[in-house]
């Protein structure tokens, strides 16, 4: 029976510890930020990153994670970090900022330059099991090969100085134990070893009893025999609880140096080392922030017995004594950093693997996220709702928004604001808030009119007069401007730019509501849009998402890109499992797309957003599009340049009317949102088939550019308009062909 029973526990020891697998949460990285030459980049936004990502500002740069200030120079010694492609060392670099640029990229002592430098990855969240109601443990697996030295030789000081010699139980120690649990008539010391320790931990109840202690000891010798010591060590430094944030347990060293120090394990101190070492007996008891006299005592018992044991000179214990106990405040971990960005990344890896691998299989998810443009959107979007507010004089959280930033070209989510709390982690308004959205869908009926070249161009005269319209049941829609006014004829880019009502009711009728539906479709919309002639001015809803996803389509010159915030995807050792590619897809064709896209950039310069065009002068040309819905409710703004998109809504979850138009509110928060740091200029080249002309404004004649009222438009070849008008003669309104 005896030797059954030691069968069973042999077999017991090894399958649970040769297939130790921790259920480790996904983690989920923003993206590295990249340096070199050229790149516009601020010294202020490095800082800042470097900031998030723990690194320490020093007199003077020694080890990774440090960095110092000269000037407009920047030496910092990056941390190695394995990418996707790869494994990025750590390196000693020296930068060189001058006009909001990075001007030279050298390596540390060499001086030789270098064409790429990427830092380590913020990391924003961690997805754990959403039906357990709690978090579970969580850790920060690290192996043998990345464990200080320091660490080890303040274990086994203070929990097993005879590590390397016993077989797995210390007969000197156990000894030692029995003659004082005797003592107290009670057991009160187990002098267990490391090993035991970790036998307990991974294979045992907690509970106290002899029957216990004796298993205890037998597969501590089983686990000796089996495995070696640096097995064991590597497995137990993974596993020792070592604290609690709120209903998450902090397991293992590796996490541990996070949660209390915001470093990595290898950078951390022999002093703080052996703070962690010594909360090993008891992390509550030994807790630093809740403790921190008991914590320093019990820290420097450890270095005590350390130089005791020869680990350190005594006066090398005595001056590391002597240092603070250098913890950071507790929100230095944290499970989610951004709640509502995290959302979509959830959502879209749904997709793909299924919700068991991503709470336990410690899948390495590499984002699309800029932890800087989402601090500047989570600021201009708080600050602002509540200026407004007072503005107002709402009562304080009347209001709330959202924000979706993107890059044009490729789709990639850079930011996102689902509240106006942003670690709220409640509803998230930028994926799931449908809205009417008014203005923002004019510019497919533009789109649908330009892409009719042989009928419409930028300066084709409409009728901006009133409009009713009767629907099979004899309904009357009877539409009218914002401000309650008609505008006679005017030219086409000028009812974009101001927003007129009417004007693109009496276009959109003109090129016919199937068109319209079809051009939506082919920007992202989903089919289900109304078929009757409202959904000229936005009596459509949908959610900031949806809208990002259709003003990208503009943004690019009509190419398709679906938005997406994950780039990769490794396995928790490292290896790589799958790589989100660009999917781009051309959906409207380039030489109308890039006649609506100029013409959105007059909306900063003339139209409805013109109060942009002081503020981002030096940045222009931008383009945007204004949004407001009927009594109000709904505020709209979406803006872009060269590499930056960027979508606001700001109203009322009771759909009440907030009293803000489109310029008044949601432009109000993309303005602070980009005045930091504007988009880039757009680049508008002229695909093959525009070609420029000076034109009269009032008649939509070609003239002279030095003609009064010229103006200069693109055309589609070769659909330019056919008069031609000389200075001085009578310019007469019309229609052109």
């Amino acid at each position: 029976m005896a030797l059954v029973w030691l069968i069973w526990t042999d077999h017991k020891v090894r399958t649970q510890f040769e297939g130790r697998r921790w259920a480790l949460p996904a983690r989920v990285y923003a993206r590295p930020l990249e340096l070199y030459e050229g790149k516009t980049q601020s010294l202020s936004d490095t800082r800042s990153e470097l900031a998030l990502l723990g690194y320490q500002e020093v007199s003077r740069v020694t080890e990774p994670g440090q960095y110092r200030v000269l000037g407009e120079r920047l030496r910092v010694a990056t941390r190695g970090f394995v990418f996707w492609d790869g494994r990025e060392p750590p390196r000693a670099v020296e930068i060189q900022f001058s006009g909001g640029r990075v001007r030279h990229l050298r390596e540390g002592e060499t001086k030789g330059s270098l064409a790429l430098v990427r830092l380590d990855p913020l990391e924003v969240a961690r997805i754990y099991p959403i039906d357990a109601g709690r978090y579970n443990e969580d850790r920060l697996l690290v192996r043998r090969d990345e464990i200080p030295a320091g660490l080890v030789r303040a274990l086994i000081a203070v929990e097993d100085k005879a590590y390397y010699r016993h077989p797995g139980v210390d007969p000197f120690a156990i000894l030692r134990a029995l003659i004082e649990n005797l003592r107290a008539g009670e057991v009160r010391q187990g002098g267990s070893t490391l090993t035991q320790q970790l036998v307990k931990n991974f294979y045992l109840n907690p509970e106290r009893t002899l029957g216990r202690k004796i298993n205890e000891a037998l597969m501590a010798l089983l686990l000796e025999l089996r495995y070696s010591k640096e097995e064991i060590l590597e497995a137990y430094v993974n596993e020792v609880y070592l604290g609690q944030d709120g209903s998450r347990a902090i397991h293992g060293f590796g996490l541990a140096a996070q949660f209390y120090f915001g470093r990595p394990l290898a950078e951390l101190s022999t002093a703080q080392l052996a703070l962690l070492a010594g909360m090993v007996r008891g992390a509550s008891l030994y807790n630093p922030r809740r403790h921190p006299s008991r914590a320093l005592k019990r820290r420097n018992d450890v270095l005590a017995r350390m130089a005791e044991q020869g680990m350190l000179t005594r006066r090398d214990a005595e001056l590391l004594s002597r240092a603070p106990l250098g913890v950071t405040a507790p929100a230095s971990v944290v499970a989610v950093r951004f709640p509502a960005f995290t959302e979509v990344v959830r959502r879209q890896l749904r997709r793909i693997y299924r919700e068991e691998d991503l709470e336990n299989e410690g899948l390495q998810v590499f984002t699309s996220l800029d932890p800087i443009v989402q601090g500047r959107a989570e600021a201009a979007l708080s600050e602002r709702l509540t200026a407004l507010e007072r503005g107002s004089r709402m009562p304080r959280g009347t209001l709330q928004g959202a924000v979706i930033a993107i890059h044009p070209e490729n789709g990639e989510i850079l930011a996102l604001c689902g509240d106006r709390h942003t670690r709220y982690r409640g509803f998230n308004r930028a994926l799931d808030a449908r809205r009417p959205v008014g203005s923002l869908i004019k510019p497919a009926v533009y789109l649908a009119a330009l892409s009719r070249p042989d009928r419409f161009n930028a300066v084709s005269s409409l009728e901006d007069r009133p409009f009713s319209w009767v629907d099979r049941h004899g309904v009357k829609w009877v539409p009218n401007n914002y401000t309650k006014e008609t505008h006679g004829i005017v030219p086409l880019h000028e009812a974009l730019a101001r927003s007129y009502n009417l004007a693109t009711v009496r276009l959109g009728m003109s090129v016919g509501i199937g068109e319209v539906r079809r051009i939506l479709a082919r920007l992202g919309i989903p089919n289900d849009v109304p078929d009757y002639p409202s959904l000229f001015l936005g009596a459509i809803d949908l959610s900031p998402l949806e809208v990002t996803q259709m003003y990208q389509t503009i943004a690019s010159d009509g190419f398709h890109s679906p938005l997406h915030s994950i780039r990769e995807v490794l396995t928790e050792d490292g290896r790589p499992l799958q790589r989100h590619g660009l999917i781009v897809r051309q959906t409207i064709a380039p030489a109308p797309a890039y006649l609506l896209k100029t013409l959105l950039t007059e909306v900063l310069v003339s139209g409805t957003a013109a109060q942009l065009s002081r503020a981002f002068r030096g940045a222009l040309p931008l383009a945007g599009k204004t949004g407001t819905t009927n009594d109000l409710r709904d505020s709209w703004f979406v803006g872009f340049g060269g590499d930056l998109l960027a979508t606001v809504w700001v109203g009322r979850d009771d759909n009440r009317p907030a009293g803000l138009s489109g310029a008044a509110g949601a432009m109000q928060v993309w303005s602070a949102m980009m005045r930091a740091r504007p988009p880039s200029s757009l680049d508008l080249s002229p695909p093959e088939g525009i070609e420029w002309h000076w034109v009269d404004d009032v008649s939509g004649a070609r003239t002279e550019a030095a003609c009064r009222g010229a103006r200069r438009f693109p055309f589609i070849t070769p659909h330019r308009p056919a008069r031609f008008r000389h200075c001085g003669e009578e310019a007469v309104s019309g229609l052109v062909p």
